[in-house]
């Protein structure tokens, strides 16, 4: 300690050497702190992707599929009513010719 300062001014100077050291300190460990949970966030996120991505996937494919059965029940339906307005025609004729004769 100085003899010259007055005690008021050490103190402020021991005050404020401490401050400094405690946020050195401080600001090192966020950064640790942010550094390790970087590294625990890349280990856990991509495996979160990946589930979502596979969540997607499996949507889209349901919605396909959903999609195309849709279309083959329409096109098997379409196809029904065409055979079936064909046989009615068919035999429409077939009992007109019979009253003409």
């Amino acid at each position: 300690m100085d003899d010259d300062k007055p005690i008021t001014e050490q103190a402020m100077e021991t005050i404020t050497t401490a401050v400094e050291a405690t946020k050195d300190a401080a600001v090192t460990a966020v950064k640790k702190v942010k550094k390790a949970a970087r590294k625990v966030a890349k280990k856990v996120a991509p495996k979160k992707a990946a589930k979502k991505k596979a969540k997607k996937a499996t949507k889209k494919a349901s919605k396909k599929t959903a999609k195309k059965a849709a279309k083959k029940s329409a096109k098997k339906a379409t196809k029904k009513s065409a055979k079936k307005a064909a046989k009615k025609a068919a035999k429409s004729k077939k009992k007109a010719r019979k009253a003409k004769r």
